[in-house]
């Protein structure tokens, strides 16, 4: 960053760090022992939309890449876009096995930032839920290098202090946003 960006206020984006999404499982760990929210086994990708033939092979080579996991069964990833017109990819495993699931959404993010799609990312989130099936959800944000905890209630509505509690729970095991606007909603994603 020049003397002048600086004198302006502009900064440059936070680069991103794919293998943050690494501090998962840990940060898992953490929220179990403290207030009991476990993992559902789902995780998804999102981005903007993206048309064309490059983006099908996309598809096609991160089906293929998550096809040769011997361990997995079923349908490796589902595709689909939302009513705000993002595209997701949805990843399910075992709940027990979230390092397989963080390895996913790592290959995901991988293989589309490898083929020139990194500027279409927008982020990535595992969910979670508690003995009473309320959910919540880690969320990367892939342009700022940072997470936050999502916790959708019925009717779009947001359980703000449950937010803020996992935000203490989980903040040596993750790089969190500290910039509470940036806490987006994600009505709808896949797998939460």
């Amino acid at each position: 960053m020049g003397f002048l960006d600086a004198l302006l206020g502009r900064s440059r984006p936070v680069k991103p760090d794919l293998d943050q999404l690494f501090g998962l499982p840990s940060a898992a760990i953490t929220l179990q022992a403290a207030i009991g929210f476990t993992p559902t086994g789902a995780g998804s990708v999102c981005f903007a939309s993206i048309e064309g033939g490059a983006f099908t092979q996309v598809q096609q080579d991160v089906r293929a890449l998550l096809d040769a996991d011997p361990e997995r069964s079923g349908t490796p990833v589902e595709f689909s876009r939302d009513d705000y017109g993002y595209s997701w990819l949805l990843s399910r495993r075992g709940p027990d096995d979230l390092p397989a699931l963080v390895n996913d959404l790592h290959a995901v993010n991988t293989a589309l930032q490898d083929s020139g799609f990194g500027p279409q990312l927008l982020c990535s989130l595992v969910a979670f839920h508690d003995a009473e099936l309320r959910p919540l959800a880690l969320v990367y944000l892939y342009k700022r290098g940072t997470f936050y905890p999502f916790a959708p209630q019925p009717g779009e509505k947001r359980d703000n202090p449950l937010e803020l509690q996992v935000k203490t729970i989980v903040k040596d095991d993750l790089r969190i946003e500290q910039d509470l606007t940036r806490w987006f909603p994600l009505w709808g994603a896949p797998g939460l």
